[in-house]
């Protein structure tokens, strides 16, 4: 059965209302999603990539429950992401790119032991989790330093840390590596999510890296301005990505 099932998926964000009034001009609604359908399996890991704008944020956000579709259904790990709410977010691990949920002046140490209290992970496995972790994401000399004295990069290391500790269903991660040296971040990228995908989990994640999509993706999901528009084993996506990616860099030339 699968762990992420989205059926038909829309979401349209409004205007800017106020500063439109204020400029005398309309701006028209923009369309974020277009009737997106897709399944993730248990141990499968599924790369979402495409152009920014393309919708991929958008996507991550309502099935971690922090937007609501304006049609369509989602459900994650059996729950529908607006009725059970709650319950969704105790069974999904979620990374963002642009995550403050991290307070500064406590230790990533003591961040990761509060998050492990919300999540119920049993008190005597916690050290032990969050040793076990910062080996594997190259993150031991941070757990005692507060986080408002880390980089974006050591700061995405300990969000990839929170989102992994209670061993979720399901992990959603959106370019929470990009601020990391591309060797590093393929490195932390590959364990994190081979790690998920042997614990059965169902791991979603955007990427602009095609070499990495290509290494470690089972299927690829191709957006383009709110719909797919192209899905399968990267050798199949990759002549539709590598033209959309070659329009848009001629646009933007």
């Amino acid at each position: 059965m699968p762990e992420v099932e989205v059926a038909a998926l829309e979401k349209t964000y409004p205007p800017p209302g106020v500063w439109a009034r204020l400029r005398r001009r309309a701006s028209p609604p923009r369309p974020a999603l277009r009737g997106v359908s897709f399944h993730v399996d248990a141990g499968e890991v599924v790369a979402l990539i495409g152009p920014n704008g393309a919708g991929k944020s958008t996507l991550l956000r309502i099935l971690c429950g922090l937007l609501l579709p304006d049609a369509g259904t989602a459900r994650v790990a059996s729950r529908d992401v607006v009725k059970d709410r709650p319950e969704v977010r105790r069974h999904v691990g979620a990374a963002l790119s642009d995550d403050r949920g991290l307070a500064p002046r406590l230790t990533s140490r003591q961040n990761l032991r509060f998050y492990a209290a919300l999540y119920d992970v049993p008190r005597r496995e916690v050290d032990a989790r969050i040793d076990e972790l910062a080996h594997a994401l190259e993150a031991r000399r941070l757990m005692d330093r507060e986080t408002r004295t880390l980089s974006s990069g050591e700061k995405a290391r300990v969000v990839l840390m929170r989102a992994l500790l209670h061993r979720p269903r399901v992990l959603l991660l959106d370019e929470v590596t990009r601020s990391l040296d591309p060797g590093a971040a393929r490195r932390v990228r590959t364990r994190v999510l081979a790690d998920a995908a042997s614990r059965g989990a169902a791991v979603l994640f955007a990427s602009h890296d095609l070499a990495e999509v290509q290494a470690v993706a089972h299927r690829v999901l191709l957006l383009d301005q709110g719909r797919i528009a192209a899905q399968g084993a990267f050798a199949d996506v990759q002549p539709a990505a590598e033209s959309l990616f070659a329009a848009v860099a001629g646009e933007d030339a």
